[in-house]
């Protein structure tokens, strides 16, 4: 098991990126409050969350509940930019580094104190070259586990540093809300707030057959195990993908089926090119789905072939939306995404191809050509053709 004794792990996370890569470009938002994206918020600045705004909301309400907000529209390219930025600042403080997203990693220090100080003089230090070379505040947690890391940089942020020293982490964690517990989302929290449970302590305190009687086995054993402060994983320096996927935010309005669709081969579009241009097949398509009382539910599908082209990855994703139907009219629906899972190298699959299928994946190489050179929009379905198909977020390298 994979446990230091010493407190040697970080976690790093840029506060509020979007939204503070916006006051940083113009300084005519610093202190105020600022809300990027208009239609759905993608990120809030900590003068607009202090009014109650959060990410994922809806830009009415948002104008609602702080009226007086800058609303931004999203400049994604600036945000790919700070990010390659900052993530160099964590590559030469530690060769071991494992992205999280585009502005949060984990940073193993251990065996750098004889040449870099102690794990917090560390810290310190990267907290203060972002800040200089970047322009950007920054958040780090310091404790022996990645679960404690980032509990520890949640609870200081913004723009603060936090070591939990190794006894005294119960001491930490226990008086804090369970939601703190990594994986407790809204409905968790509600099935122990209705039993009484509001602190990680009180989860503590339950026996481990208890919680899986509650939550269900891998949710009981997981909260078991992270109110104890047990997490032996190690920070993993970034392999290949397992995974990739795109999701679109959709708001509360009622969507037709026609109109998922379109969102759906939007989604599959920018995700097949991402595939092709990372040199990987995928065999597992997974819908995602959030609804109206914010419970989720995933629909999969492995098909018999492992491939990259789009059309096959587009027909599984329809049908898989065509079964999930029902349950989206009941409960009405405010987010989709499209995962590819089972990936693998492309290799020398295209050998093993019928000859129509080689030409299917021709075009789709041409495809990818034009937009590179040209540009995204220069090319693309007709289904698609005069609508919004949302925000290309940057994303970690596939």
């Amino acid at each position: 098991m994979f446990v230091t004794h010493e407190a040697t792990i970080l976690h790093a996370d840029v506060d509020a990126f979007y939204a503070s890569v916006e006051q940083r470009d113009d300084p005519r938002l610093r202190g105020r409050a600022v809300v990027v994206g208009s239609g759905v918020v993608l990120a809030a600045s900590y003068e607009a969350q202090a009014h109650g705004v959060r990410t994922a909301m809806g830009g009415v309400q948002a104008r609602r509940l702080c009226p007086h907000a800058v609303v931004v529209q999203p400049r994604m390219s600036a945000y790919a930019e700070a990010s390659k930025a900052v993530f160099e600042v964590f590559r030469q403080t530690t060769p071991r580094v494992e992205g999280l997203s585009i502005d949060e990693a984990f940073l193993d220090v251990a065996g750098l104190r004889r040449i870099s100080g102690s794990p917090r003089d560390i810290a310190v230090r990267m907290r203060a070259e972002v800040l200089k070379r970047v322009g950007l505040p920054i958040t780090v947690g310091v404790a022996r586990t990645k679960f404690l890391a980032k509990v520890a940089s949640g609870v200081a942020k913004p723009d603060g540093l936090l070591l939990v020293p190794p006894d005294g982490e119960l001491a930490f964690l226990h008086p804090l809300p369970v939601e703190r517990l990594w994986g407790v989302g809204r409905v968790t929290a509600d099935k122990l707030h209705d039993l009484g449970i509001t602190t990680v302590g009180q989860v503590a305190q339950l026996p481990e057959a208890t919680l899986v009687s509650i939550l269900g086995r891998a949710g009981g054993r997981h909260l078991h195990a992270l109110a104890h402060n047990r997490d032996p994983r190690p920070v993993q320096v970034r392999s290949r993908r397992r995974s990739m996927g795109a999701q679109r935010a959709l708001g509360r309005t009622p969507k037709s089926p026609q109109g998922l669709a379109v969102v759906a081969a939007g989604l599959v579009d920018r995700l097949t090119r991402r595939l092709r241009k990372a040199h990987r097949v995928c065999r597992t398509v997974v819908l995602r789905l959030r609804f109206d009382d914010f419970s989720r539910a995933t629909r999969s599908l492995t098909m018999s072939r492992a491939t990259a082209q789009t059309q096959p990855i587009l027909d599984a994703a329809r049908q898989l939306l065509g079964t999930a139907m029902p349950m989206i009219e009941r409960r009405g629906v405010t987010m989709l995404g499209v995962s590819l899972g089972n990936l693998d190298d492309d290799g020398t699959i295209q050998l093993e191809l019928p000859f129509d299928r080689r030409t299917a994946g021709a075009l789709d190489a041409t495809l990818d050509r034009v937009r590179d050179r040209f540009g995204s929009a220069a090319i693309t379905r007709a289904v698609l053709l005069g609508r919004d198909q949302g925000l290309s977020v940057p994303l970690l390298p596939d």
